[in-house]
């Protein structure tokens, strides 16, 4: 088989879907599955729609054009505040968009109103992860304003958590989105119908909590793919974590000096071991190497833009063997954009 390759099992992808889906649906959540790391791969979309998922949401407009192409009519929601130039693209092919720029919405609803429809948007708040959103003092103001632009429809509001600075949900900032969610509709006795609580990192607080104030959608990207928390990179249980495996090809095997400098007031020397060590044809223009996970008996040295070096308790390792790696949210969104990398579905 050609090397590098990433191995996709669909069958473990919709069954993490569905135990996601089923759980989260005794809770009285629903579930949007998140395709940008995938690059909305149509095949890895089914497996996730199988699952049960309400919809599909990704961030990048050319990712929904390959899935609409593919044939794929499910509820599609753009996650990342909309581009000026794409929101001609934006309300042809999304039901929903996520915003936090009056101008932007404006926008959506002058090409709306052009093409008949109504655009459905989630206002997103910021709630600490201080990434996207509106600030919690700023949104009653916004809301004003949204809620009479025509050609626009509020249908949610939503919070992300743990993207930018690892910032969990906890039951504190929960409850005050929830307040300010009952201000909102108590004021403007607005049909507020989504209130997205964030993404895969809000799944440990949705299951070890029963007081999910109003909280009836997730956006799940990671659990489904790979079956870890974000915050913790542990697995989530229940989960399958190795739908994916990707596969190099080992072109060099050989012992190797460990180069080390030591300096101090009193020495300034450079000693060395050999280790027995072996390179991969895969670097850091494919993945994070950093980011991988390598068999027992391999251990990480370094990786340049093509080699991937490692050390190895084996030397016995042939020239042409495959070694099998699994991979974190990172090491999987580089992979799936490398146009080098095969992708095999099972």
């Amino acid at each position: 088989m050609n090397t590098p390759r990433i191995e996709i099992n669909l069958s473990k992808i919709q069954k993490n879907s569905e135990y996601l889906v089923q759980k989260l649906k005794k809770k009285g959540i629903s579930t949007i599955g998140v395709t940008k790391a995938v690059c909305g791969d149509p095949a890895i979309a089914l497996a996730i729609i199988s699952g049960g998922v309400t919809g599909l949401a990704d961030s990048r407009i050319e990712n929904v054009t390959r899935m609409r192409e593919a044939g794929i009519i499910s509820d599609i929601t753009m996650i990342r505040t909309p581009m000026k130039g794409q929101i001609q693209l934006i309300v042809d092919s999304c039901d929903f968009s996520y915003n936090t720029e009056i101008s932007v919405i404006e926008a959506l609803a002058y090409n709306a109103l052009k093409k008949g429809k109504i655009h459905n948007i989630v206002l997103m708040v910021e709630m600490g992860d201080l990434r996207e959103g509106i600030m919690p003092n700023d949104l009653e103001e916004y809301f004003k304003r949204i809620v009479q632009i025509p050609g626009i429809n509020i249908a949610g509001i939503g919070t992300n958590f743990a993207c930018l600075n690892k910032t969990a949900p906890n039951q504190k900032s929960m409850s005050l989105f929830s307040k300010i969610i009952d201000r909102l509709k108590s004021k403007y006795e607005a049909n507020i119908k989504i209130i997205s609580g964030g993404n895969s990192a809000s799944l440990s607080w949705v299951f070890s909590n029963n007081n999910l104030n109003q909280i009836n959608e997730l956006r799940l990207g990671e659990s489904i793919l790979l079956g870890s928390d974000p915050i913790s990179g542990n697995p989530v249980q229940g989960l399958y974590t190795d739908a994916f495996t990707l596969i190099s090809e080992v072109i060099e095997s050989k012992k190797k000096p460990e180069f080390r400098k030591t300096s101090s007031a009193k020495t300034n020397s450079t000693y060395f071991k050999e280790n027995d060590q072996v390179i991969l044809a895969i670097g850091n223009q494919d993945t994070d190497a950093n980011s991988l996970v390598f068999p027992n008996g391999f251990t990480f040295v370094g990786a340049t833009s093509d080699h991937l070096v490692l050390n190895t308790s084996n030397l016995k390792v042939k020239i042409g063997a495959e070694c099998r790696m699994k991979m974190n949210y990172n090491s999987l969104m580089k992979i799936m954009n490398s146009p080098t990398v095969e992708k095999k579905y099972l």
